[in-house]
């Protein structure tokens, strides 16, 4: 919204002409404390928005981290070497000197 140096000068002449030229500092100081605290209302507004969109994002990154973590910790060789422990055929084939493995034929 642009206000031409007219209409500017046709509002200041009715504010005059309503108000008087003595609460005319009363009407600027009020206006200027609005102003004021819409722009303030505006950057809180704007603080909060950055604030929900950066979320989702962090969110993603920790469950990244997590998943990262879990994947370091797992190590399937373990399991394989548990059943082999419990396993004595398949220890006794390990052990066995002749035992060549699956054959293909």
């Amino acid at each position: 919204m642009e206000l031409s140096l007219g209409e500017m000068l046709m509002i200041v002449l009715a504010i005059v002409v309503l108000f008087g030229p003595d609460k005319i500092p009363e009407i600027a100081r009020g206006l200027g404390q609005g102003v004021r605290k819409m722009r303030g209302a505006m950057e809180d507004i704007k603080t909060d928005i950055m604030k929900e969109t950066d979320n989702p994002v962090s969110e993603i990154k920790k469950e990244i981290d997590k998943i990262r973590d879990a994947a370091k910790d797992f190590n399937p060789l373990v399991d394989v070497e548990k059943t082999i422990g419990e396993d004595s055929s398949v220890q006794n084939l390990l052990e066995d000197p002749t035992h060549e493995g699956p054959v293909s034929r």
